[in-house]
């Protein structure tokens, strides 16, 4: 198969990209949350956990500490016992309480719009501030989790492993107005038809433009089996 030039990967990502957009119309964050705060919550406890599990929890945490200075001064134990099903609930309640003390500390109590900043709190990387920018503050942003690593890889755009170099290559084929849709959209794809084990390739919308076409069936009626509806992890 002869080596794709920049200028055809950039029309094929573009075409694929469309064509998500057509699919997924009301891609959007699945996670519940009504302000800065609330999200970068949600954001730290969704890591190894459902969106729909955090979902759950979140409602109950957000009644308990409704500002950051509640989240900071709150007693560790009472945390952990009410975001225990979310896993590694101690790690995490250390780093919504660290990230709650900084914010207080340093930002005068606000969530800061900055990426630069946001990756300065406890729990934050950028795949988190990525998802707090993008969703929260209309700043685009590229938020490179494990279904977007793979599902980029198996469109044959990057061979990249490292998600802040994936995040910059991709970011280099899409336009930065549309990042943080996008990566609503290929979130999508990949929790409902692109599979890790058994993609849905039978009845796949960019099977034409996947190099990857018939990593999982290719028959229609048995890749509609596999077709999964949210609320995702």
């Amino acid at each position: 198969m002869p080596q794709e030039s920049r200028l055809a990967l950039v029309r094929r990502a573009r075409r694929m990209n469309r064509i998500l957009a057509e699919t997924y119309p009301d891609a959007h964050c699945e996670l519940d949350f009504g302000t800065p705060l609330e999200l970068l919550v949600a954001t730290i406890l969704s890591a190894q956990c459902t969106d729909k599990r955090v979902n759950m929890v979140t409602p109950i945490l957000f009644a308990k500490y409704p500002t950051v200075e509640d989240y900071a001064a709150a007693d560790p134990s009472e945390m952990e016992e009410i975001i225990r099903s979310t896993g590694f609930f101690r790690a995490k309640t250390n780093s919504i309480i660290g990230m709650a003390k900084a914010v207080t500390e340093r930002y005068r109590g606000e969530v800061p719009g900055k990426l630069k900043d946001l990756v300065t709190l406890p729990g934050v990387g950028r795949k988190t501030a990525n998802v707090v920018l993008g969703n929260a503050f209309d700043v685009p942003g590229l938020t490179v989790d494990t279904h977007f690593q793979r599902l980029v890889r198996r469109f044959g755009w990057t061979d990249e492993t490292d998600p802040v170099k994936i995040e910059h290559f991709v970011g280099e084929l899409i336009p930065k107005r549309e990042w943080t849709v996008f990566s609503h959209r290929l979130i999508w794809h990949g929790r409902r038809i692109c599979h890790a084990r058994r993609p849905a390739c039978g009845v796949c919308p960019l099977a034409a433009l996947c190099p990857s076409y018939g990593t999982g069936p290719t028959d229609a009626a048995q890749a509609a089996k596999l077709v999964r509806s949210g609320p995702f992890s």
